[in-house]
């Protein structure tokens, strides 16, 4: 994880369960006598969370409606601290801070979770944008419910289905950069069973710890997630492409374009999009960068670009 990820390491359970006494439920002990959370159980992860958010991010509410996408806190802080990187130019001295610095987060879901601690890190002010209401509705009450949000979070929601920039953008907005968890899968069917192979995954992790598993902890997701959470026609590759497009047009609004890529196989023909955009302006070349990430035995990235003007 990256150096300044305050998720590095084990959870902190004993910890956890104090600031967050609903999280002791949930606490199960693995074959080597070590105390972690059941993570086949939904209600477990989304205990996890809530505790997370609560102890390093001082989140006094967060909750999620049920069948909502609940991610990661530790992999999500990752992001936010490679994209601190980014805007320093890898000066650790000038890390960006302060409302002075505006992102913005493309499908910021029910959950709200990158501005939640891209705002309590660094102080930046965010814009969470999403097309779905209920996860709408569910962003604005957690930042209604928690004082600390509400002067550095805004939501608006996307009413152009088949644009992700158009209609959320004003004219005289200025960001630092934008952020972006495409749907990973192309369709309903291939979210099912990528979900269902990791279900039962995890169920059974937690065969080798009981003798028998129930129904009901391989029954739903641990993750759950909603239709456009999941997936979208052409996948993630589809979404960043048409996100390339559009980010033309907005040039001289977002400094850095940056989006989430979970398939090692899109980089390379990502990569070829952009060096191959034609701009229409010949004062303009791009600036394009893989940042990779690393989360214990997992590996993931995301895609940078920005519009430098030759002069």
């Amino acid at each position: 994880m990256h150096k300044r990820n305050a998720h590095k390491g084990n959870y902190p359970l004993d910890k956890l369960c104090k600031h967050s006494p609903g999280l002791l439920k949930y606490v199960v002990t693995n074959p080597s006598g070590i105390n972690t959370i059941d993570f086949s159980n939904p209600k477990g992860v989304k205990a996890l969370n809530k505790a997370l958010l609560h102890y390093y991010y001082d989140v006094e509410f967060w909750d999620i409606p049920d069948g909502y996408l609940c991610p990661p806190v530790p992999g999500r802080a990752d992001y936010i601290h490679h994209l601190a990187d980014l805007l320093s130019k890898g000066n650790e001295v000038n890390i960006p801070k302060g409302k002075n610095v505006k992102g913005l987060d493309i499908g910021t879901g029910a959950n709200l979770i990158y501005p939640i601690i891209a705002t309590a890190q660094y102080g930046w002010k965010m814009i969470g944008t999403d097309i779905d209401k209920v996860s709408i509705a569910s962003a604005e009450h957690i930042i209604k419910s928690n004082h600390r949000l509400r002067k550095n979070i805004e939501i608006r929601q996307q009413d152009k289905a088949d644009f992700i920039f158009e209609g959320l953008i004003k004219p005289t907005d200025k960001f630092d950069f934008c952020m972006c968890n495409p749907p990973f899968h192309s369709s309903a069917k291939e979210a099912f069973n990528t979900a269902s192979r990791k279900t039962k995954n995890l169920a059974k992790n937690k065969a080798k710890r009981q003798s028998t598993v129930s129904k009901s902890s391989t029954s739903s997701l641990n993750f759950a997630g909603q239709a456009n959470e999941l997936w979208c026609t052409g996948g993630e590759l589809a979404f960043i492409i048409k996100m390339i497009d559009e980010s033309v047009r907005y040039s001289h609004q977002i400094q850095w374009f940056t989006s989430l890529i979970s398939k090692k196989e899109n980089v390379n023909t990502l990569v070829n999009k952009l060096k191959k955009m034609d701009v229409k302006i010949d004062t303009v070349e791009m600036d394009i960068k893989i940042i990779n990430m690393a989360q214990g035995n997992k590996i993931s990235r995301f895609v940078a670009w920005r519009f430098v003007t030759i002069r």
